[in-house]
């Protein structure tokens, strides 16, 4: 048997303080909870460029791209089951997978996961100021970057899992209610919104429709999902049901707070004639059209939740990503992957969660350098193909049970998934060489 031997991991498991009681069913006892881990890299997926893409995207074609989420949104069910699918099925922390496909992973995640969190650490930090130095201007914002930087830190660096899941909860909550909300008075159009389940791709609308099935809750969060299960103590097969269903419900909230997006997009910023700016920006161009059209409480309403869902990306990375460096560093020193210094609040965890707060400030201070956002944007382009391209090998291959590999139906739906984020991935790529290339 491939991994770890099950009863050892539950009496592991029960050691570490990580499970009150595991029962034959798969199940917590009574004090079982719904909120999981698919919650927290669901919340961590969406930030404010996907706001942004999704927002753009109702205002130029209305509900043609609709079909679009929907797809996304099966596509991300698919790529973060079999992720903790294969970690529960095998006790192998996703790393240790990849590892098993040949040196290439290694090669290529060491410069990936370096170079990524240096660049996303400032923008993380930005993206999570916006919305406050708008609320509150007598700050600067790279003053509110500093603070929400340092905030995630000492949320992160001083919390064990359990808390910092309850706090990502609470931000899930308040970015999820105030977007469905701004939906429900921006009055949908039911009959063109169904029309939208029509697969039609508009004309010029390429990189929305791609933006939208590949980008929104796409990042190297949806690797962090295994290690989120551990953290979890969600630790063996017998939890593979209660797995699929935090997935599942996971990212069909995140479907219901993109189509909210969309419906924004069509009924509010397409009615105010507006062009949203690029980036993070774009949002604070929605608050002004909405104080516009229902008033301040509304467009500071949202705000609040604009704040919530890129916080909620900030301190999301700052867990997930170090726990996926801290073994990363274990592994390459041989340590298992239960060893302290690889897990929450171990010293390697800790070193990622350093680089991801500090270095990255000079960055708000700096204009970043040309070479390296072209990096940036080639890596992490290509980070979801390499996922999913991986996820094909760890879920046919000889290290998971038999019972627990891909079966006909999922292999085509993973194969059309690695497909349509190889394609997404070469564009994104195409399209981060030309903007740099443009000037």
């Amino acid at each position: 048997m491939a991994g770890r031997i099950p009863e050892q991991y539950d009496e592991d498991a029960r050691k570490a303080g990580h499970v009150d009681r595991v029962d034959d069913d798969g199940g917590r006892d009574a004090r079982w909870k719904l909120i999981g881990p698919g919650l927290v890299v669901a919340a961590t997926g969406v930030g404010a460029p996907d706001m942004v893409a999704t927002l753009a995207a109702g205002s130029r074609y209305g509900y043609l791209l609709f079909w679009a989420v929907i797809v996304g949104v099966i596509m991300k069910i698919v790529l973060v089951e079999g992720a903790g699918r294969y970690t529960l099925a095998t006790g192998y922390t996703i790393f240790e997978g990849w590892r098993r496909l040949g040196i290439w992973t290694t090669i290529y995640f060491a410069p990936y996961i370096v170079i990524w969190g240096f660049v996303y650490g400032a923008a993380a930090m930005s993206s999570s100021a916006l919305p406050l130095a708008a609320l509150f201007p007598q700050l600067p914002l790279i003053a509110w970057a500093v603070v929400m930087g340092l905030l995630g830190f000492v949320l992160v660096w001083f919390n064990k899992y359990a808390i910092f899941e309850k706090i990502t909860a609470g931000l899930v909550g308040i970015m999820f209610f105030t977007v469905v909300v701004l939906a429900a008075i921006a009055l949908p159009n039911v009959p063109a919104l169904l029309a939208g389940l029509l697969p039609v791709i508009p004309e010029g609308g390429m990189f929305y429709t791609l933006a939208l099935a590949g980008g929104v809750g796409g990042t190297i969060t949806l690797a962090a999902y295994g290690y989120w299960l551990r953290e979890k103590g969600w630790y063996t097969p017998k939890w593979m049901r209660v797995m699929r269903i935090d997935n599942t419900m996971a990212y069909v909230m995140t479907g219901i707070f993109v189509i909210s997006m969309l419906i924004v997009g069509a009924e509010v910023v397409a009615a105010a004639g507006v062009t949203l700016s690029s980036g993070d920006r774009g949002l604070l161009d929605l608050d002004t059209v909405l104080q516009d059209r229902y008033g301040p409480f509304v467009g500071k309403a949202f705000l609040v939740g604009f704040w919530a869902a890129a916080f909620s990306s900030l301190i999301g990375v700052w867990n997930g990503v170090s726990l996926m460096f801290a073994d990363f560093v274990g592994k390459m020193r041989g340590l298992d992957s239960d060893h302290p210094d690889t897990r929450v609040g171990g010293k390697y965890f800790k070193w990622y969660v350093l680089w991801l707060t500090f270095p990255p400030m000079v960055l708000l201070f700096l204009d970043q350098p040309i070479f390296l956002i072209l990096l940036y944007g080639v890596l992490g382009a290509l980070f979801m193909p390499f996922m999913a391209l991986a996820n094909l090998g760890l879920l046919n291959g000889r290290n998971i049970p038999a019972e627990w590999r891909n079966n006909v139906v999922q292999n085509i739906l993973l194969g059309v998934t690695t497909l349509l984020f190889v394609i997404l991935g070469g564009y994104q790529v195409w399209q981060a060489v030309a903007k740099v290339l443009g000037g």
